[in-house]
């Protein structure tokens, strides 16, 4: 079984950061591609930023460069994301998810990602 459980969410102001959590269990077997996904209300899921290794990441969106870092402790089974320089338009629901299939390439598109969390809640305030 696998399990993907995000945390770290809650209310902040503009400019402040946020770092995210997210624990993945039951992966086995080789690197699995892990990336992070936000939704807001109305709005498609779009892909921010994946990671295939321990600090390592090979996908950024461009909303995102220069103010969020993707990072992962495989060690902890753990993939963060540190997110600086915070916009009301970041706020929305943060999802991390996982590709079926070790040492395959990362993604930024929801399609390509089989196992995914509940999701943790970001809100900036203006």
């Amino acid at each position: 079984q696998v399990q993907v459980v995000e945390s770290g969410g809650g209310l902040v102001q503009a400019g402040g950061s946020l770092r995210l959590s997210c624990t993945a269990s039951g992966l086995t077997g080789g690197d699995y591609p892990m990336g992070w996904f936000r939704q807001a209300p109305g709005k498609v899921r779009d892909g921010l930023a994946c990671a295939l290794w321990a600090s390592v990441a090979i996908y950024y969106a461009d909303s995102v460069k220069g103010r969020f870092t993707i990072s992962r402790d495989n060690a902890k089974n753990t993939l963060y994301l540190q997110m600086n320089s915070l916009k009301p338009e970041d706020t929305a629901t943060y999802y991390c998810a996982a590709r079926s299939r070790p040492y395959d390439r990362c993604s930024g598109s929801g399609d390509e990602y089989t196992y995914w969390g509940q999701g943790t809640q970001v809100t900036v305030s203006s």
